[in-house]
């Protein structure tokens, strides 16, 4: 995997957490430097170790996946497209918004959203695992450009 290659995944995989960070900057009352780096190093923390474990799964069941594969990425694919097609639909009918700003970081929310926002990461990693990749250096790359992508936007939200 070629060096563009990695921060592309890196950078792609740290938006969904780039846009809860945005989001966390703006409904937290109080940003200082010490949240927006909490924030930072809980998303960045996940999505480094994810792919990791990813890895490490598809590593073990290699010779059992790779015959049915294509099959397993059709019906995920199809499934998360078309549960997004009806989330769309019902979330059209219920407008309302909270704009109720909270003081507090919950870590136990914190590990929730980063555990949420890194499933993709974890099925990037599974696909690793049959590329005869070096795993370190792609997992250290998608924790550090979360962790900046996050930091960054933790301080937009707030501004």
């Amino acid at each position: 995997m070629s060096f563009i290659s990695i921060l592309l995944t890196a950078f792609a995989l740290s938006m969904d957490a780039f846009a809860v960070s945005v989001t966390k900057g703006i409904t937290l009352k109080n940003i200082n430097m010490k949240i927006s780096l909490k924030v930072a190093l809980f998303f960045g923390l996940f999505q480094g170790i994810m792919p990791f474990l990813g890895w490490a799964a598809g590593i073990r069941f290699e010779s059992y996946i790779t015959s049915i594969d294509h099959w397993i990425a059709f019906f995920l694919l199809s499934f998360i497209g078309l549960k997004m097609i009806f989330d769309a639909k019902e979330d059209d009918k219920q407008v309302s918004y909270d704009t109720r700003c909270i003081n507090d970081l919950n870590n136990k929310e914190l590990i929730v959203l980063s555990i949420a926002t890194s499933i993709d990461a974890l099925a990037i990693g599974v696909s690793f695992a049959f590329l005869n990749i070096d795993i370190i250096p792609i997992c250290l790359s998608i924790g550090i450009i979360t962790f900046l992508m996050c930091f960054i936007g933790v301080l937009i939200g707030k501004k």
